[in-house]
């Protein structure tokens, strides 16, 4: 069994996929999936379903719901329900190893890509796509209307972005002609506060020989940074501005000091 939150929620068996019908089951399986085999306390759930009203007898809707979950998996493993989400003192727990679950071996794939990029950038580049392609779409996309989910879904999605600034850094090692610059130009347009994008991309053209391109994306950048932050560029825009000015050596070397601009 796959149980799948970077998008939509469904699970997999084989070649067969599944999703729930309940919406609240759906709730309980992804906040029981983001922390698998550690116990998550029947308050936090209820807090998750039923923030937004009291109920009087919430921890009997849980159950409830806990029931369709059991039963849900049960038919789709043809495994106990009960041993699969287990009750723990006061709180439940989903009984299955972290790899089941994609949004886990993504944070796997894209931390060990990540350490990867400065000493095997190809074997990086092969973990961070691996990582990436298991994104369908917004994490947690039908489950996130609690605070919890809320939380864990803007953390998910900051780690892609991450990854995604990694994977840059490493296919520029391995072929500057890897990087598809559209894509990367509306990431750094779209995520703004995150300067290491548009350094990425201002190294990506001048090695692609557009230096004037680099130049105006520091000023695009300086202009967006002042306009939703209040902010001036930081070092690392101002290193990899100045050294595209001056065309220090550095750029034409890989290994050196500006992709590390962004980590600075």
């Amino acid at each position: 069994m796959e149980i799948n939150l970077l998008g939509s929620l469904y699970l997999t068996q084989g070649r067969e996929q599944y999703t729930m019908a309940s919406k609240r089951a759906s709730v309980v399986l992804t906040l029981l999936a983001l922390s698998p085999g550690s116990p998550v306390l029947f308050d936090q759930i209820v807090d998750e379903l039923w923030a937004d009203r009291s109920m009087t007898n919430a921890r009997n809707a849980l159950q409830a719901n806990v029931g369709r979950l059991r039963k849900f998996l049960k038919m789709v493993t043809g495994r106990d329900g009960d041993a699969l989400v287990r009750t723990v003192g006061s709180g439940y727990v989903l009984d299955v190893p972290a790899h089941v679950v994609d949004a886990h071996r993504f944070v796997e794939l894209a931390d060990t890509g990540a350490a990867l990029v400065h000493r095997d950038p190809a074997e990086a580049v092969v973990r961070l796509e691996s990582a990436l392609a298991l994104w369908r779409g917004p994490a947690l996309l039908d489950t996130c209307d609690g605070l919890r989910c809320r939380v864990q879904a803007a953390h998910l999605e900051e780690r892609r972005i991450t990854a995604y600034e990694d994977l840059t850094a490493a296919r520029l090692r391995v072929d500057a002609e890897r990087v598809p610059l559209a894509e990367l130009r509306q990431l750094a347009i779209e995520h703004s506060g995150r300067e290491r994008l548009s350094e990425l991309l201002m190294l990506a053209l001048y090695r692609d020989g557009r230096q004037a391109e680099a130049l105006e994306v520091f000023h695009g950048a300086r202009r967006r940074l002042a306009d939703d932050l209040g902010l001036e560029p930081g070092r690392g825009l101002h290193r990899a501005y100045q050294a595209i000015l001056t065309q220090d050596d550095v750029l034409g070397e890989p290994r050196q000091v500006l992709l590390h601009a962004g980590r600075a």
